[in-house]
């Protein structure tokens, strides 16, 4: 795996924890979660412009907005107590089959 990859996986991980922090800063009220959301939003977006330098803008947007949509449902039903329906389940897993699918398809 390329280091843009790596990049490009790592802003879908950071974008998940700033949404996270998000959640916690409680609309930007709270300050310590709110510090936290920025730190994690710059992280995310450097990192995912580190990894178009050499990856697609198409490829690597839709799999960092993957990353993050599919992980943050997940930590939704996991840690927050969201739904957890079978179609919910089924989108996170297409997501995450087409975020293999565009991987599979780019050539370092």
């Amino acid at each position: 795996m390329s280091l843009a990859w790596i990049f490009l996986l790592l802003a879908g991980f950071f974008e998940i924890c700033f949404t996270i922090a998000l959640k916690y800063s409680q609309g930007f009220t709270r300050i310590i979660p709110s510090i936290i959301t920025f730190v994690f939003v710059v992280l995310s977006f450097f990192s995912v412009s580190q990894s178009m330098k050499t990856i697609p803008i198409g490829t690597a947007y839709a799999v960092w907005a993957g990353i993050g949509a599919a992980g943050t449902v997940s930590c939704g039903i996991l840690f927050f107590g969201d739904s957890y329906h079978i179609i919910r389940l089924i989108s996170i897993f297409l997501i995450i089959t087409g975020i293999i699918g565009l991987k599979l398809v780019h050539c370092d």
